[in-house]
């Protein structure tokens, strides 16, 4: 169990140095001969490890817990000698005869290197005494677990051979007035599994302070109480909270990580800014990044483990996976022979050596902040630059940061306080800390960024080849070593695997306007015109963010039209990246331990400590669940160290409503597994508990193995049928939707066997590819640029042809065609925006005795008919033009901006066809694409005038998937202001469930995904509500109620106290407030009444029946709707109030959905399979409901009350095929006022917004949502 307990701040403490018959020796040998002191080796003296409580008193201590206190150990027998009148005694104050000692230490701590690292420069006896020192350890295992060390050497006197160990010796020499004939250094080393170094040393400093005033008691003591001490502070959990404790004189503050994902961060991040420049810096990080072999070096032992461990930190969250060796001592030089990649330290007195033994090494001077090679075999090479722009930005940044303490002291006034004066320093470390994490991972977001355009999620593969061919030439030899490293393999894992760590944070919370919509329109790979004038004026592309609190005027919004970039080129801004505020840090005192440590001391401190917790929880607002997660979390671990099972897992049960991410899921399955019968038969009969035990030990039986390769695209070898095909496309990331890759394949194997050869495939996609590197150099000049809208593009360019405008190039963007004129000047003639043609025509002329295949286009404003004579390209241009003009007609009458999308990304597959075949077939292969223009021409689709006025926009949250997705559930919340908020989070969002628990949302005042798919379980989701301003609910199918921040954007806590489908989750709202409580049902006829502030059940009521579907709440009355009836119960009681009974003759159907009227008194609901709507007067239900019959309707699906109106949702069928229409229905005249056609399956989500629209979601055959204007 002790493998699984988060362990405490020591595993090991040792004390080394030179056994005392050596030390005589050695002085005997030196007054001999003199000047001939040669180093000693050291050993280790003594070893600390727990358990510390003295063994005999251990039978008191309660036996519950003693499944806890024992650990795996391996045995470690060290002879000791001391001088003969002295009983030796055990670690554990058992008497033991003098000669051996038994001494188990933790099995992955090595205790021979152990001594040389705690002296790496050599052990020496002197004649002075020195300054203690301090430096630091980090150890790695086999399987890339680091363990910590901090060692503090200090000297002590010897008189006549025999060493002062507690000072008696020098105290009775001064008393006789002899002076020390030497002096012998020892070292105290604590060994941690956190990188606690400042705390650490902090400790060790005042631990020294201590021995130094000790004359009578025995060293060892004091050192066995100091490493017990340690041993009984625990690791504080991640979040807002350290935990700080006496040892005197200072006050030691262990800091916790920021999250679960994050590092700790316990030593001065700065320090590399100090020792190199920033170019060096990213000189070093580069060194990492590409995995070359690095040796550190210094005349300090403590920088450099401090500076590497820096590095380490700067590139979070990516890990370095080689060795990690930060300190050598000078035995160990030998391993920077290693043929691997690796990290070392070394001392700057083995610089020589190094460098000129060893070959291919980076050597880093920290002392004079130089980086050089060591001697190569072959030519020197040099370290790539950082791609420029992020090195740009990251120099910025460090060059503005205030680096030096004492300027912040210049205005402060000096204070004598101890306390104060650490309290003041570490303030300003903690912040100038969280100023170059900042700094530090906007530099690696900024290199890293523009991976994820070049991932396909589905087949795990990551397009190498393509990603280095976007980036700019100064920058691919940098990209092209970082890309093969373990490193960046790793990362991709993360990415692919979708991990929300602090990279894909930021990258998130600094997406412009066009890298969101790019996660909606994919489309190929571009200049825009922006960014073609930023390249040609190399100014710098600013994004223009607008804040918005309300629901904006649609009609307003004009969302850019695929503005595909050239990664690359991408200008990184300053402004929008990372300067978030400091979050609040809390600290929590620890009591104090009383010695000598028998068993009543440890647990009157466990008690204390559990009772001070206990205060901190009763007295804490209920609002701050995040530190109460973190009191939640210690109490349970000191009551697991008191033996006290049960309250350990009540407090962890506490945490599914506090913070879910700190929840130790593998500590609770080892406790249930330990738990006694007694124990478990209790916990079975608390159903908090009794749910806890079941959903941890089924999460262990559901825990499959993570998939976490990663290929790299590689063209076929072999034929491919069309599942081959698809799965090849799609990897290749030229298209993802299967529909169009389908066509595709008809196209590819016109007059064949439906198979494609190898060939065939590469022949496609080398043209595809050549024609988007061509694409890239399109350089158009000022004079045409500034006709075109700045977020155009160029897709492709005609040979030189003659037109009745001009000879010139006829070029295609996504909003129109016009000529590039050729001559002295080229310039710009315009063609024709595609929504302005009026026909297009393929036809010949003549000239002498040829007949010229010629292009003709009529629009609706001009006169002139346009006329190119093409020659071969004509018939290409004609089935581009025609695909490009049906899409645009499309978009329009759909409000549908997707389809010009599609249309584009279809006119460029059938170039790239053209292309490949290169034969008569060619043509007719590539009208295989022509989808939109064969739905113009057999499917006329007439849009009525009402659906088209009342139609707004239509948005697609399955982009970017393979198949389109079902709409399960809607929800928007309206924008405020927050100053703890970044700008984005002050807009209104438009929440959207797909299926398998996925949440899209939108940024509703721009229409663009803000968070693409983050993951509410695997269930389907039911419902979503805002319950106040910070926290939206999420019912799922798996019984569990997801809260999500909406701030952070991310789901820390849930409710599990439903036991079946949750089905509704209601807020009543009065004077427009939320209440302070909320309401859930489930599918079981539970109804759970909740307090929003502190997530506890303030009311629970079992309806008499089950099946419940839906409710809703006014007035204190909640109205429960089931299969059979609709209850009305009161809030307070949960008392039955009135009924309303199924009264259809058709007993195979069952109420499907209702809605209150409060306004009228009124009661709207639908049955299953019918398309009538039933309204009853909530003042008398006796009496016969009205009914309204919906023409075309096979059944309602959803209704919503919209100011004086319902809308209702329906599925019907039209030609054969499953068609979603609204219906717009008057509550006063109770007619149909509107029958919008608005989606290609059934409506299956309706929600408001500000009562100005109205949202609908269709089913996975469209899995669109449209946006209405409500009247």
């Amino acid at each position: 169990m002790e493998d699984v307990l988060p362990s405490g701040l020591l595993e090991v403490c040792l004390l080394v140095g030179v056994p005392r018959e050596q030390l005589r020796t050695q002085l005997q040998d030196a007054q001999r001969k003199p000047r001939s002191l040669l180093p000693l080796d050291p050993e280790v003296l003594s070893v600390f490890v727990p358990p510390f409580i003295s063994r005999d008193d251990t039978h008191s201590t309660n036996t519950g817990g003693n499944n806890f206190n024992r650990g795996k150990r391996r045995s470690f027998r060290k002879k000791k000698e001391r001088p003969k009148l002295e009983n030796a005694r055990t670690l554990n104050g058992d008497q033991k005869a003098p000669g051996t000692e038994d001494v188990t230490v933790p099995k992955d701590i090595d205790l021979i290197g152990l001594p040389q690292l705690c002296f790496p420069g050599g052990l020496y006896i002197t004649s002075e005494p020195r300054e203690d020192h301090i430096h630091f350890l980090v150890f790695t295992d086999v399987c890339g677990n680091r363990t910590y060390g901090v060692v503090a050497q200090y000297y002590q006197p010897m008189q006549d051979g025999f060493i002062a160990s507690n000072g008696q010796a020098q105290w009775e020499s001064v008393r006789a007035g002899k002076k020390p004939g030497c002096f012998v250094p020892l070292a105290i080393c604590v060994i941690s599994r956190y990188p606690y170094f400042n705390a650490l040393k902090d400790c060790l400093s005042c631990l020294l302070v201590q021995l130094r005033s000790f004359k009578d008691l025995d060293v060892d003591d004091h050192i066995k109480e100091f490493a017990a001490k340690l041993f009984l502070i625990p690791s504080p959990p991640p979040g807002p909270l350290h935990l700080v404790f006496n040892m005197k004189p200072l006050q030691i503050i262990i800091p916790s990580r920021e999250d679960p994902d994050s590092p700790v961060i316990d030593l001065d991040l700065h320090l590399p800014l100090l020792c190199f420049k920033p170019e060096q810096v990213l000189q070093i990080i580069t060194c990492i990044l590409t995995e070359r072999k690095m040796v550190f070096f210094s005349s300090d032992w403590a920088l450099l483990t401090l500076v590497a461990e820096c590095f380490m930190l700067y590139l979070h969250p990516l890990q370095w996976q080689h060795t990690f060796v930060p300190l050598l001592s000078r035995h160990m030089l030998d391993f920077v022979m290693a043929p691997t990649s690796f990290l070392m330290g070394c001392h700057a007195d083995h610089f020589e050596v190094v460098s000129t033994e060893a070959e291919d090494l980076i050597l880093i001077n920290i002392d004079d902040g130089n980086i050089s090679h060591s001697k190569m075999v072959e030519e020197e090479p040099e370290i790539p630059d950082v791609p420029a722009q992020a090195a740009e930005t990251f120099k910025k940044r460090a060059e503005s940061l205030q680096l030096h303490y004492d300027l912040e002291l210049c205005h402060l006034r000096a204070t004598t306080d101890l306390g104060e004066l650490q309290m003041r320093r570490r303030a300003w470390q903690q912040k100038l800390n969280t100023e170059v994490q900042q700094m530090t991972l906007q530099l690696i977001v900024n290199i890293f960024r523009e991976v994820k355009g070049h991932l396909n999620y589905e087949h795990r593969v990551f397009n190498s080849e393509e990603f280095l061919k976007t980036r700019a030439i100064g920058d691919q030899p940098f990209y092209g070593k970082v890309l093969e490293t373990y490193m960046f393999h790793s990362f991709l894992k993360a990415r692919l695997n979708r991990k929300m760590d602090a990279f894909a944070r930021l990258e998130l919370s600094t997406q412009s306007e066009e890298d969101r919509f790019n996660l909606m329109f994919r489309t190929p790979r571009r200049l825009t015109m922006e960014k073609m004038a930023s390249k040609r004026f190399n100014s710098q592309n600013i994004i223009n963010r607008r804040m918005v609190i309300s629901m904006p005027n649609l009609q307003d919004i004009k969302l850019p039209e695929s503005p595909a970039r050239k990664s690359s080129l991408r200008r990184i801004e300053t402004d929008i990246a990372v300067r978030k505020p400091s979050k609040s840090v809390s600290t929590f005192k620890i009591p104090e331990i009383h010695f000598p440590l028998m068993s009543h001391c440890v647990h009157s401190y466990y008690t204390e400590f559990f009772n001070h917790l206990s205060r901190a929880i009763n007295t804490l607002p209920p609002d701050n669940s995040a530190l109460l997660a973190r009191y939640f979390y210690l109490r349970g671990l000191i009551s697991l160290m008191q033996g006290k099972l049960l309250n350990a897992l009540s407090d962890f049960q506490n945490l599914d409503k506090t913070d879910l991410r700190i929840f130790p899921t593998e500590l609770v399955r080892k406790i249930v597994e330990t738990l006694p019968p007694s124990e478990r038969f209790q916990a079975d009969r608390k159903p908090e508990l009794k749910r806890l035990i079941s959903l941890v030990m089924e999460q262990q039986r559901e825990v499959t193995k993570t998939d976490d390769h990663v290929k790299h695209f590689e063209l076929p070898k072999t034929h491919m049928q069309l599942d081959d095909f698809v799965k090849r496309i799609q990897e290749s990331g030229i298209v993802r939707d299967t529909d169009t890759i389908h066509r595709l394949f008809d196209a590819l194997t016109v007059g064949q066997q439906k198979q494609i050869d190898p060939e065939t495939f590469r022949d496609f996609y080398n043209y595809w590819k050549e024609t988007e590197a061509e694409a890239q150099e399109v350089n158009l000049p000022p004079a045409v640029i500034e006709h075109l809208d700045k977020n155009e593009c160029v897709y492709k360019l005609s040979c030189s042809v003659k037109t009745n405008y001009g000879v010139g190039k006829i070029a295609l963007t996504q909003k129109r065609l016009f000529l590039l004129t050729e001559g002295g000047r080229p310039g710009y003639v315009h063609i024709a925006a595609f929504r302005d043609i009026e026909d297009v025509k393929n036809t010949t002329v003549a000239f002498l005795l040829l007949r010229i295949p010629t292009l003709r286009i009529e629009t609706i404003y001009k006169k002139q008919i346009f006329e190119a004579n093409l020659k071969t390209e004509c018939d290409l241009w004609y089935l581009i033009v025609k695909e490009m003009w049906a899409g645009k007609k499309m978009a329009d009458d759909h409000k549908d901006p997707q389809y010009i999308q599609q249309a584009l990304t279809n006119v460029l597959l059938m170039d790239a066809v053209v292309g490949a075949l290169q034969s008569s077939k060619a043509i007719y292969a590539a009208s295989k694409l022509s989808y939109f223009d064969r739905m113009k021409n057999e499917v006329p689709m007439m849009i009525p005038k009402t659906t088209s006025e009342t139609l707004k926009h239509k948005i697609n949250p399955s982009a970017g998937e393979t198949f389109p997705q079902a709409i399960d559930v809607l929800l928007y919340t309206p924008g405020h202001l927050d100053i703890s908020e970044r700008p984005d989070n002050a807009h209104p969002k438009l929440w959207c469930a797909l299926n398998e628990g996925k949440v899209v949302v939108f940024d509703a005042s721009t229409w663009t995904i803000q968070q693409h798919c983050f993951r509410m379980g695997r269930c389907k989701l039911t419902c979503m509500v805002m319950v106040e301003q910070s926290q939206v609910w999420i019912g799922s199918q798996d019984s569990i109620i997801y809260i999500i921040n909406t701030h952070s954007m991310s789901c820390n806590k849930q409710l599990n106290d439903h036991h079946s489908d949750i089905t509704d989750i209601v807020v009543e709202k009065k004077n427009g407030i939320p209440s302070s409580e909320a309401y859930s049902s489930s599918l079981d006829g539970t109804v759970i009444a909740w307090n929003i502030s502190t997530l506890k059940v303030n009311r629970a009521f079992q309806l008499p029946c089950q099946n419940l579907t839906s409710i809703k709440l006014h007035n204190d009355q909640l109205w429960c709707c089931t299969g059979s009836c609709i209850f009305v119960m009161s809030t307070y009681e949960f008392r039955l109030q009135m009924k309303i009974e199924h009264h259809l003759k058709d007993v195979c159907s069952y109420f499907l959905c209702f809605q209150l009227f409060p306004e009228r008194n009124e009661v709207w609901a639908s049955y299953s399979g019918s398309s009538d709507l039933y309204i009853w007067n909530t003042k008398d239900f006796a009496s016969t409901p009205q009914k309204i019959h919906l023409q075309d309707c096979s059944e309602i699906t959803c209704m919503i009350q919209v100011k004086n109106q319902m809308w209702v949702g329906s599925t019907g069928t039209s030609q054969g095929k499953i068609k979603g229409k609204i219906y717009v229905i008057s509550a006063e005249k109770k007619t149909v006022e509107k029958e919008l056609f608005g989606h290609a399956d059934t409506v299956k989500a309706l929600c408001s917004a500000e009562d100005r629209y109205v949202l609908s979601g269709a089913g996975k055959e469209e899995g669109k949502i449209a946006i209405w204007k409500v009247e």
